[in-house]
């Protein structure tokens, strides 16, 4: 069996290539983010990465993220989101709770306050439905700080929101007025 250290190394990059970088092993992402199992994992043995198909569903099935999903046949494979390439992955609007929650690091603090939440090099921007998942999303950038969203509010005023497969909430932007710190600042 593949260790859990192998697992985080190949599950980053299935990341890389299924979200940003397809063409690092000369894949290709249908106008839905899907791309073919099979091919998946010939290339990525051609690049050096040791994967099959039962590492493969391993890795789907127990991320802890729920970060990648396979269709209905289990042939296809793709990022739920997060995508810095152009795809349409399907979702539909619908109406958030009241509060997301956005984490980001201590050092954006300023910026965020300034100009708002902006989607830069992703497709979309990303909330958490709960200060805790807002908080380690955080950490990953550095001393964490939390933003509520008064998602609800938002949503009345004509933003769309939509929800991922592995339960993450996508927004094109959240401007200042719909922001406020959850951590007391």
């Amino acid at each position: 069996m593949t260790s859990e250290k192998q697992i985080t190394h190949i599950s980053k990059f299935l990341s890389l290539v299924l979200r940003h970088r397809p063409e690092t092993i000369c894949i290709e992402l249908d106008q839905n983010g899907w791309t073919d199992v099979d091919t998946l994992l010939k290339k990525s043995n051609i690049y050096g990465i040791k994967l099959d198909k039962n590492t493969l569903k391993h890795i789907v099935e127990t991320n802890s993220k729920k970060r990648f999903a396979f269709n209905d046949t289990l042939d296809r494979i793709r990022a739920s989101q997060g995508h810095s390439v152009e795809i349409e992955l399907g979702y539909i609007s619908q109406k958030p709770p009241e509060i997301l929650y956005h984490g980001t690091a201590e050092k954006s603090v300023q910026s965020i306050l300034g100009t708002g939440l902006g989607k830069r090099n992703r497709q979309q921007v990303h909330l958490s439905a709960d200060i805790e998942t807002a908080v380690k999303v955080g950490q990953r950038h550095g001393r964490p700080s939390v933003f509520k969203v008064f998602a609800e509010e938002m949503y009345n005023d004509k933003f769309e929101f939509f929800i991922s497969d592995n339960g993450v909430w996508l927004t094109d932007n959240v401007p200042t007025k719909y922001l406020k710190q959850a951590d007391g600042k």
